[in-house]
């Protein structure tokens, strides 16, 4: 297991704001809504989560279209 393997960012009007790394998918994936209702309102939040082992986005915030 890798410590650093999946990667939560959140920037907000382009610029990183936070980042998080955990080793399990599900626990990165539950900090998702966490995020987002904390700082959900910041001027053009994103969040995406990344598997940084593979280098894929697994989802973002909002999603896209």
């Amino acid at each position: 297991m890798t410590p650093d393997r999946f990667h939560l960012t959140l920037t907000s009007a382009g610029r990183p704001v936070m980042q998080g790394w955990w080793p399990l998918e599900s626990t990165a994936r539950a900090q998702l809504p966490v995020w987002v209702g904390s700082w959900g309102g910041l001027p053009d939040a994103r969040i995406v989560l990344v598997d940084e082992e593979t280098g894929t986005v697994l989802t973002t915030w909002p999603e896209e279209a």
